[in-house]
Parts: C-alpha cells; sequence; structure tokens
C-alpha cells in the first residue's frame, strides 16, 4: 500500500489525483538518496518517518551507498574547545586546500581533548576519560552517552576502547580495557593486570568478559577489521611486542604474529587498517615498512607493500599512522602533527618529490586524524 498524508487527501478532495508508487518502490527510492535529505524527508508523512528511522531501512541504505572516505581532523581550538573538522578524502589527494565542513560536538563545555577511538559504518566512537564513552552519528545529529564503567580508581591505572561491528549478531560493540598496577615483580618493575568489558548498542549496561590474555595494550585504541578488535600488547614497554585479537561474535582472543621482517631491524611498530585488511607499519632507523595482512588471521599472508623513507636525517621521527591506500598507491601517512602523501610508483630518488606535504598549517597542533569509510543513515533510535 502505498505511503498517505494529508496532501494526498486533499488531491483527492479536489479530484487533481497524484500518480501513487507501491511501498516497495518508494522505499527502494529512498535508500538511494543521500541522508541529508533523508532527514529532510522524514517530515514528509508518518509513514516515510517510520520507514527512515527503521533499521533494515538503515542497513538497505548502507548497502546500497557509495563509499565516500572521508578525513576527520580533531585539536583544541584558541577558545579551548574540541573541534572536529570533516574533508572528503579525494580533496586530499588532489588540492592543497580542501573544503573542511565543520562537525557539531556535543560535549564542548568540559575543557577535554576527547580522542576518537574508532569508526564504523560513520558512527564515531569517543574516549572521553577513564570511565566513560560516547557515540556519535554526525549524519543524524544524534549521539548517546554511554553509563559508566564503574571501575575503582588504582594507581596508575588507564582505559584503552575498541569500536566495532558484530556481523553475526548485527550489533555494534565497545570494548573497554582497563589496565592498572596490581604488584611488583621480583626485579621491582611495576606489573599490570587488565580488566575488560563489553557494551552493546541499545542496552543500558557493561558486561565483563575474559581479561586480556597476555600482557596489555599500549596502543592508543584498538584498531577494527574483519569483525575483531586487535592492539599491541606487551607485558612491559621493553619487551617483544604481540598482537592481541578480540573476536567480537565469540568475545574470545587469539595471537597473531607479526611479519617476519627478515634482516631489518625494527624499532617500533604500528597498527592500522589499509584496504580494509590489518596494516603494520614497521619502523627502522631510516625508513618505514607497510605490511599487510592480505587474509585476516592468516600469519603467511603478511605482504610488504613498498618502503617510506623518512624526512630528515638518522633519527628522525617515524611516521605515527598509516591512514589510506589509493587504488595507485599512494598512502596518506600521519608524521608527527603533519599529513603526508608517499607515492610508491614514482621512480625518482628524491625523496622531497617523493613525499608531499599538505599545506594545512592549522593542523600543526594538537591535530589527530582519523579516516572514516562514509556516513550511515544508522538505526536513529539507539542515538536517542
Amino acid at each position: 500500500m502505498a505511503p498517505t498524508s494529508e496532501t494526498d487527501d486533499e488531491n483527492s478532495s479536489t479530484g487533481d489525483f497524484l500518480p501513487t508508487l507501491p511501498f516497495e518502490i518508494v522505499a527502494e527510492i529512498l535508500s538511494r538518496l543521500p541522508v541529508k535529505f533523508l532527514m529532510q524527508l522524514q517530515s514528509v508523512c508518518k509513514s516515510w518517518k517510520s520507514l527512515i528511522s527503521d533499521s533494515k531501512f538503515a542497513k538497505n541504505h548502507l548497502r546500497l551507498s557509495t563509499t565516500l572516505h572521508r578525513l576527520i581532523l580533531t585539536f583544541i581550538n584558541t577558545s579551548r574547545k574540541l573541534s572536529i573538522t570533516d574533508y572528503p578524502l579525494s580533496t586530499v589527494f588532489t588540492d592543497v586546500t580542501a573544503t573542511a565542513t565543520q562537525l557539531n560536538y556535543p560535549l564542548n563545555d568540559r575543557n577535554r581533548f576527547d580522542v576518537i577511538v574508532g569508526s564504523c559504518h560513520g558512527i564515531l566512537c569517543f574516549a572521553l576519560d577513564e570511565c566513560f564513552a560516547l557515540l556519535r552519528n554526525p549524519s543524524i545529529r544524534k549521539f548517546t552517552q554511554l553509563p559508566s564503567l564503574d571501575i575503582p580508581k588504582r594507581e596508575g591505572s588507564y582505559t584503552i576502547y575498541g569500536f566495532g561491528y558484530d556481523h553475526f549478531n548485527d550489533t555494534y560493540k565497545v570494548v573497554a580495557v582497563n589496565c592498572f598496577e596490581s604488584d611488583t615483580d621480583s626485579n621491582g618493575s611495576k606489573v599490570y593486570k587488565t580488566e575488560v568489558k563489553v557494551y552493546t548498542l541499545g542496552t543500558d549496561y557493561w558486561r565483563r568478559i575474559q581479561d586480556f590474555p597476555s600482557g596489555v595494550p599500549f596502543d592508543n585504541s584498538g584498531t577494527f577489521v574483519s569483525g575483531t578488535i586487535n592492539w599491541l600488547a606487551a607485558k612491559d614497554p621493553y619487551t617483544s611486542w604481540i598482537i592481541v585479537s578480540l573476536d567480537l561474535e565469540e568475545e574470545t582472543y587469539q595471537y597473531l604474529l607479526q611479519p617476519d621482517y627478515g634482516a631489518v631491524t625494527v624499532n617500533s611498530v604500528t597498527l592500522g587498517v589499509l584496504r580494509d585488511c590489518l596494516c603494520i607499519l614497521a619502523h627502522s632507523d631510516t625508513f618505514s615498512d607497510v605490511w599487510l595482512m592480505k587474509e585476516y588471521g592468516n600469519n603467511d599472508s603478511w605482504t610488504k607493500l613498498f618502503r617510506v623513507p623518512y624526512m630528515g636525517d638518522v633519527g628522525s621521527c617515524p611516521y605515527t599512522k598509516a591512514l589510506y591506500l589509493t587504488e595507485d598507491d599512494q598512502v596518506l601517512l600521519k608524521y608527527q602533527a603533519e599529513l603526508v602523501v608517499y607515492n610508491s610508483r614514482d621512480a625518482c630518488n628524491n625523496v622531497d618529490t617523493m613525499l608531499r606535504h599538505l599545506c594545512m598549517r592549522f593542523m600543526k597542533v594538537y591535530g589527530l586524524f582519523f579516516v572514516i569509510s562514509r556516513w550511515n543513515m544508522f538505526n536513529e533510535k539507539l542515538l536517542c
């Protein structure tokens, strides 16, 4: 049955009939429209509002949406408030000056630098502090502050979050790993323990799950890929690091091996996601190697894509994160508080011509960068 409205009644009373479409056709047409138009069309009639707010419609809209990658920048502005700026990622590779959109942040009265934990289907997760996190959907301007983790205050404690999508149960989950000092070992070094909790979107509580299987995570946040959240972990900052993976469906852990670096001396590594694959940025004295796990969970599938030379002398600061990789193998990297694009196909040996700085000077102060895949309608009811 086609949706009706007051306008339909008016037309029928005047005899000026408008053609109607089956409701299924209307739903198919609406599912192909941009989010900003759908937000306006919710006011057309009750049936359209109900349709657009439905979770099944949101999933279909996501499935049909063209993937448009966005670059998100967060920094503290001169008013000591958190500023969030959105750039179309395509303009980063083509224009020196990209057109930016300012995104509203709902908790801007606290004079704090809240950190983006991750993004999934355009939903942003922020870490507010050791006990609180927030989910924000910029497309519908809705947010929800999660309940308190309700953890005791302990000496030297900190919380690392992760955010992702559980495909099997069709739900979004936030994972909180609280790390705290528990004792000292025979050498007098501090021993850390963990307490891990999971929040499932649509509920109002955190669930305790199995603690971290080994060591503690040292990443700022977990890396979501292939239905799992991944952390670099170690017993302390001086021992070898391992990759700990949490399956969001089963809520169980596994270990992933790092690539075989051969004769290369690797000083440190950084986890990321490139082309929907787990990525490692392996840092040496003068360069960083970009590695991709092409088949998640298969340690034999680690493949080195290319080597990125540092900008400067031996001992220069390494690139802190690989953000995006284009089809023609240009990689977007975070270098200190700047962005750098490296063209791996350029045969020139001059580093200055292979590394192109993006001239956005205001990004050089307290800027954190994040790439998201697309804005999503999402289920509005879950973020009210």
